[in-house]
């Protein structure tokens, strides 16, 4: 099994390649050893190593510098996906792309399936939106990975900015109109492998769109609750900041949020049993996130 995985310095990108290094003939590139955006890089690069499965984890995630840097995350977050898509499929490829919970408008009650209707509200999400499209429209054997709230021990994240900021302040104010899941980078890396692990047994694989997240669902204020918990159980940190919760309206940002971004899992489960990442399990870990 050969596989390709890009944008390996990213969160999920550093730990898949941490899981494969040593179960496939793998060929993990980061951002300056493929840009995705040069179409002919992209193609001699797959046409000279032929994988079996790509895994595209690179992306463009700045969702408030989106607002100003249009050209930018479309080139990363729709060009690049583009190329890889066509590429892939003309060497009979699988594609394995990683989206957003901000496809949607983020305003439903109860959890977001697969199937329902998609509308971004800002630069970003309309970006990230655009890949999908042009995956499901140029590779035959893909699939669409949703998911929400990333963090791992790699790359920038809301736990360590908590922990910068615990050291910083006494008194933090965190939004707690908006829900969703957590997500540790690992499980989807998981997740992932498990997709992989079904191409390679030849047993038919159902292409198109999956949700992967989290359980269970809380606020930004309350995942903050619970990682200044296991800071302080862990004396990790000194002094633990008061926390208040405020509104979407008294902390505005460049881009539009959502306000709700559950995401409903039960068919990634079907297909590939892979169950939801347990955050709080993870969170035993947060010495790592310092």
């Amino acid at each position: 099994m050969r596989i390709l995985v890009t944008g390996c310095n990213g969160q999920v990108g550093f730990l898949l390649k941490k899981m494969l290094i040593n179960k496939c003939e793998l060929l993990a590139l980061t951002r300056q050893e493929l840009d995705i955006t040069n179409e002919t890089l992209v193609n001699e690069t797959i046409n000279d190593f032929k994988p079996n499965v790509v895994i595209n984890a690179a992306a463009y995630t700045a969702v408030d510098k989106a607002e100003s840097e249009v050209e930018l995350a479309f080139a990363i977050n729709s060009d690049g996906p583009k190329y890889l898509a066509k590429s892939a499929n003309r060497v009979n490829a699988s594609l394995i792309h990683i989206s957003t919970d901000y496809v949607f408008e983020g305003n439903k009650l109860g959890q977001y399936l697969e199937t329902d209707k998609v509308n971004p509200q800002g630069v970003y999400g309309k970006s990230k939106l655009a890949g999908e499209v042009s995956v499901s429209k140029y590779c035959s054997k893909h699939i669409i990975l949703r998911t929400a709230w990333v963090f791992g021990e790699h790359g920038n994240n809301f736990i360590k900015t908590m922990l910068r900021l615990g050291k910083e302040r006494n008194a933090l104010s965190i939004v707690n109109d908006q829900f969703g899941a957590p997500t540790y980078a690992g499980d989807i890396a998981k997740a992932i492998i498990e997709i992989v692990n079904k191409i390679e047994s030849c047993e038919p694989v159902k292409w198109g769109v999956y949700h992967y997240s989290g359980t269970p669902h809380v606020s930004w204020y309350e995942f903050a609750e619970n990682i200044f918990a296991k800071a302080e159980q862990k004396k990790i940190l000194e002094n633990i900041p008061k926390l208040s919760a405020i509104t979407t309206r008294e902390f505005p940002t460049q881009a539009n949020r959502p306000e709700n971004s559950k995401l409903n899992c039960s068919a990634i489960e079907s297909e590939f049993v892979v169950v939801p990442s347990d955050w709080k399990a993870e969170l035993d870990n947060i010495i790592n996130y310092l």
